[in-house]
């Protein structure tokens, strides 16, 4: 059974920081890309950031470039999302998945607020 489970998300103050995690589970982790998109209340799923299966190269949207960075561990099977200087409409439910327009797991909530 094809499992992906993202946490690290919380509440965060803007300019703040947040290291979400993604472990994988039931495929071979290595042969696929992955993806980080979000879903903000309201909104359809936005597409973050990508990361390819061996690492050595990524992406990410304009909104997020220069304050995020992916990252994988192909060992652990666990990709990451560091995200600094955060702001109010980085809110969503982030999701990792090898289907940028399918989430997989349940999502971690990342809401930024004062």
């Amino acid at each position: 059974e094809v499992q992906l489970v993202e946490s690290g998300g919380g509440l965060v103050q803007p300019g703040g920081s947040l290291r979400l995690s993604c472990l994988a589970s039931g495929f071979t982790f290595q042969s696929y890309s992955l993806y980080w998109v979000r879903q903000a209340p309201g909104k359809g799923l936005e597409w973050v950031s990508t990361i390819t299966s061996g690492g050595a190269s990524t992406a990410y949207a304009d909104s997020v470039k220069d304050r995020f960075t992916v990252s994988r561990d192909n060992v652990k099977k666990t990709t990451y999302l560091q995200m600094s200087s955060l702001k109010p409409e980085d809110t969503a439910v982030y999701y990792c998945t090898r289907d940028p327009a399918r989430p997989e797991g349940q999502g971690t909530q990342v809401t930024v607020s004062s």
